[in-house]
């Protein structure tokens, strides 16, 4: 027990009387005790962190399985504004692409992510787990992330299971406004483009989008064929027309196709705008409303985000495995055969919306939500690529140039139903229900993408022009539109009954779940293709190259120039994909003896699947039933039903916990990774193809931990895991002709094993008027994948570690809480270790991520019980992303540093 402690009146106790001086009452009193000299008070013992946690730690002794468990509180004191950078603060968890966790240093699709129990899509192109940067953090409440399996979550497990539990109607009145900006110290500045949207909401104003007349085009002309070519214009239309209409005609017509396509896309450099936001929550609770019984209540939230990011980048090709970095230079190649330098601007839009609905009478609690995320990306790069082997060097006085400039809208709406029932009818007294439903999709759209390849021509190492001729070849205007829907409709239930006898407590439980998904992606392809002998001069320095992107905006030019609109579609780019599963488990957790726990059970899965891949030009409806026949169908499907088992064991004391565990569950490759469809991965750069032949991998987990709680609410835990992965499946790396390509198949054995340690301690209660304490957690662990020797094609190493996987991963924290509740700072320390992004081929080595140090500040001020001022410093060490291949520098990317300022009321 903490002494008592003397201390003068403080501005907050002054604050308070001021708010009761028009009620004499209350202000006699307040005098009296202002007159006094000092004041006697207890204090408590506990930090705000501390106070704010009790919840979750309790929560998290309660859980019958290891989870760890991160509250809203502990969010807001580092900083972090999605739910994607506020786990990377969680035990053993790290963040990859500021999009995806790693649990225990396996990959992304090792951890299972649901919304308040519920499986929803991801608007990802590349991958079925959702980006967790979409959750803003107001809208959370707690993050509960299960590293050991129980019955009653999806056997889809890997290394955890993170729910993000969303915040629920108030006790009384809330309203919280919320405003800030930041600023980043690469943002000076940026390129934006003619065609960028300005629409504040990050919504495609129709500048950009595929026209009418080129969509009926594609209908009309492809016909089973692949292009919109002049020869295959003039062949539909002659036969249309009953005559042959000519060859101008038919140019003339794929020219005004030209016309109709987005053309305006030149870009400027200019001065970047600070990042700014605001967030704004109001929320109520009334009882006995219109004379009805119980209690209804409501929380309503949106949140805006304006950011901007620009990055150097820097990317190269090893010409020797006996390169060496002291020799290394980006400019000389004498490690590289091919480099790349880009500057990337991106403009982020992030508009979130929700709505809350609750009803509470006796036992029974619903709850209605509506959910809105949307985040937009508009891109614009320039790059400058070098290849000596082809004559692509200053020296030799080309480079190739590439102009990228990109719209990508993604969006997912949620709408949920829940419940909770606590009967008290009769035989069914004291069983507990509780259900969902939740219909949810995903969308997203790249409503017009254009990529423009010319040549950069030089002279005695300066520049001379930017120029393009048909002998070139390639795709030096490149056009690509998307379109993806993801819909799932998942719902749920569960019951439990509690039994009580002399010496234990035995809970039953069992329920259903039930999911029901599709996707459906659309990708088309067009590109300019010029005459041989046509030849073009685009620019004449460098400022003026920067409208390269505008150069067929005139309609004239497009008229004067030997160009030929195709439509460039792959074999097969787009699929078709859907899902079902059918769950019921049962379940049991029983305390005997007063300080043991036994709990476990049984789940059934009956999982359906099936992904088909096809092209436009080869997916004529009048095929469909030979495309969807039953031999194609059970080709694509994939078709499981299995029991899963898991069982935990804790022995407690009123200081300490013991937990053992064990569960057996599956990963199951993902719609994309199904459909033997090409597309470009956005985290190693490289094209990657599906395997429509990949299997499951099925784990065996072993977990052990010892957690530990003070009195004074100090806590420590040390862990310890095993997994053991049949076919784990991989990303086996290929070359030919230059280009690397990955594709998904399953590797003979893996396994992973590690421990891990977390802790929240008090250093000194009564320093700097306030209590200093630390917290944090360090995992050590190491893996191994072994691919069979068939499989090797032109990989270098059989045996590795598994791809993602890091040695170590540290959180650490140092923080001080004032005693009169003021002020509250934070130092938060990030780590992990250097994990594979790419294997290598070729007798080259594999490319390693390299560790990246974060450190970031966070202070917030408190001048009155409803006012915040915030202020924070992110990546005050400056590293940059870098990934390594044989001791060399392959690739890096900026990372700025940033510093914002935000101020919030509440009342």
């Amino acid at each position: 027990m903490k002494h008592q402690k003397q201390f003068k009146t403080n501005l907050i106790t002054l604050s308070l009387l001021s708010l009761f001086s028009s009620f004499h009452s209350f202000a006699d009193q307040a005098q009296e005790i202002i007159n006094e000299d000092a004041i006697e008070e207890v204090v408590a013992t506990g930090t705000r962190l501390k106070g704010s946690a009790s919840a979750v730690i309790d929560e998290r002794k309660n859980q019958a399985f290891v989870a760890d468990i991160m509250g809203s509180e502990q969010i807001s004191r580092t900083g972090d504004s999605d739910a994607a950078s506020a786990l990377r603060r969680v035990t053993g968890l790290s963040l990859v692409n500021d999009k995806f966790i790693y649990v225990r240093g396996l990959g992304e699709r090792y951890s299972s992510v649901r919304l308040n129990g519920a499986v929803v899509p991801s608007p990802d192109l590349t991958r079925n787990v959702i980006p967790l940067d979409i959750f803003p953090s107001s809208i959370i409440e707690s993050l509960a992330v299960q590293k050991a399996y129980s019955p009653n979550m999806p056997a889809a497990f890997g290394g955890g299971d993170v729910n993000i539990r969303t915040k629920s109607i108030p006790n009384d009145t809330l309203f919280k406004v919320e405003i800030g900006a930041s600023y980043k110290d690469t943002n000076d500045e940026g390129y934006t483009y003619n065609g960028g949207s300005d629409d504040w909401l990050g919504k495609d104003d129709g500048t950009r989008a595929l026209p009418g007349s080129v969509k009926t085009a594609l209908n009309t002309y492809i016909n089973g064929l692949s292009d919109i070519s002049y020869r295959n214009i003039r062949d539909v239309e002659s036969k249309r027309q009953g005559a042959d209409i000519g060859q101008a005609a038919a140019i003339d017509l794929n020219k005004s196709l030209a016309k109709a396509l987005p053309r305006d896309f030149g870009l400027e450099k200019e001065s970047l705008n600070p990042d700014a936001g605001i967030k704004a929550v109001y929320g109520d609770r009334f009882d006995n409303l219109f004379g009805l019984d119980g209690s209804f209540g409501f929380l309503a939230s949106v949140a805006y985000e304006n950011e901007w990011s620009n990055a150097e980048k820097f990317s190269a090709v090893l010409s020797s495995v006996d390169a060496s970095e002291s020799s290394c230079s980006q400019d000389d190649f004498t490690c590289y055969s091919a480099t790349e330098k880009e500057v990337s601007t991106k403009h982020n839009i992030k508009l979130n919306s929700s709505l809350n609905l609750g009803y509470k009478i006796g036992g029974h609690d619903l709850t209605a939500t509506y959910m809105m995320l949307r985040d937009s990306e508009d891109e614009a790069s320039v790059a400058l690529y070098q290849e000596p082997s082809k004559s692509l060097s200053i020296d030799a006085g080309q480079l190739q140039r590439s102009h990228l400039t990109s719209f990508e809208e993604r969006e997912l709406e949620i709408l949920q139903l829940r419940g909770m029932h606590n009967l008290d009818w009769g035989f069914l007294e004291g069983v507990g229900v509780d259900w969902q439903y939740t219909d949810s999709t995903a969308t997203t759209s790249i409503p017009g993408e254009l990529k423009v390849t010319v040549r950069d021509e030089y002279l005695d190492g300066k520049y001379q022009r930017t120029f393009y001729n048909g002998s070139l070849g390639g795709n030096p205007y490149l056009y690509r539109f998307v379109e993806l829907e993801d819909d799932v409709e998942n719902w749920g239930v569960n019951v439990n009954k509690v039994f009580y006898f002399d010496n234990a407590e035995v809970e039953i439980a069992g329920g259903g779940y039930f999911v029901e998904k599709t996707r459906d992606y659309r990708t088309d392809f067009f590109n300019y293709r010029f005459n041989q002998t046509q030849s073009l001069d685009l620019a004449q320095s460098e400022e003026e190259a920067l409208s390269i992107g505008s150069f067929f905006a005139n309609d004239a030019v497009v008229d004067s120039t030997d160009v030929e609109l195709l439509f460039q579609e792959p074999t097969a780019d787009d699929y078709l994909a859907a899902q079902m599963i059918d769950a019921y488990y049962g379940s049991f957790d029983v305390t005997f003896a007063q300080d043991w726990r036994l709990s476990g059970g049984v789940r059934y899965e009956d999982f359906r699947q099936v992904a088909l891949a096809f092209s436009r030009s080869a997916f004529d409806p009048a095929l469909l039933a030979d495309k969807l026949s039953a031999d194609a169908i059970e080709q694509a499907s994939v078709m499981e039903d299995e029991y899963f088992t898991s069982l935990s064991m804790t022995y407690s004391q009123q200081s300490y916990q013991v937990r053992f565990g064990y569960g057996n569950t599956v990963v199951r490759p993902d719609l994309r990774e199904l459909s033997p469809v090409q597309f470009q991965d956005p985290l190693t750069g490289y094209r990657t193809l599906g395997n429509p032949f990949l299997e499951s991998s099925y784990l065996d987990n072993f977990d052990a931990r010892i957690e530990f709680y003070m009195d004074n609410g100090d806590n420590y835990s040390v862990g310890a895991f095993y997994k053991d992965i049949d076919k784990p499946i991989e990303a086996l790396l290929t070359e030919s002709d230059g280009r690397f390509t990955l594709q998904f198949d399953n590797a003979e054995t893996a396994y992973v094993y590690g421990i891990e340690a977390e802790w929240l301690t008090e250093l000194h209660s009564d320093l700097l008027g306030g209590a200093f304490f630390t917290s944090g957690n360090i995992t050590l662990s190491d893996s191994e994948v072994e691919i069979a020797e068939e499989q090797r094609g032109d990989l270098t190493n059989l045996k590795r570690r598994m791809t993602g996987h890091s040695k170590y991963v540290a959180n650490l924290q140092l923080n001080y809480d004032s005693h009169d509740g003021m002020h509250q700072a934070s130092v938060i320390y990030n780590v992990f270790g250097d994990r594979i992004l790419a294997a290598g081929v070729n007798n080259f080595d594999d490319a390693y991520e390299q560790p990246l140090n974060s450190l970031d500040m966070v202070y917030s001020y408190y001048p009155t019980f409803n006012t915040t001022l915030t202020l924070k410093v992110k990546n005050m060490l400056g590293q940059n992303f870098e990934v390594e291949q044989n001791d060399v520098l392959i690739r890096s990317q900026e990372t700025p540093r940033e510093l914002s300022v935000s101020f919030s009321y509440e009342f």
